[in-house]
């Protein structure tokens, strides 16, 4: 069994459509400066599959900043008999170079704001 590989669109989709639950695996200083609207921080150095949310309503969709780090977050996921795992697999890089927004935090306020691609 591999990781599901989603494109930026196909996760964009199912959010909007209330189908997901994003799952940020980068360190929090990055997830701080930058980050999907809605994502939730599960640190890769930290990540424990089990803690990922099971209500089995949303699909669990893991990313990162390029793809790389959620595909190991989704092999240990498999690894540890976790179903069906999903990653972005352009990660946030791809997730902005498809124009949608992300939540950036001021480095002078530390007040988050929404910047549309």
């Amino acid at each position: 069994m591999s990781v599901v590989n989603y494109t930026a669109e196909e996760v964009k989709r199912k959010l909007d459509a209330g189908e997901a639950v994003l799952i940020d695996v980068r360190e929090p200083h990055e997830f701080m400066n930058e980050r999907i609207p809605g994502a939730l921080l599960f640190p890769l150095s930290t990540f424990d599959p089990k803690a990922l949310p099971e209500d089995g309503a949303k699909e669990v969709i893991l990313h990162c900043g390029i793809g790389q780090r959620s595909n190991m977050a989704g092999m240990a996921a498999l690894e540890d008999d976790r179903p069906a795992i999903a990653h972005l697999a352009t990660g946030l890089k791809g997730w902005k170079f498809a124009g949608y927004p992300t939540i950036k935090t001021d480095p002078a306020t530390g007040k988050p704001y929404l910047e549309q691609a």
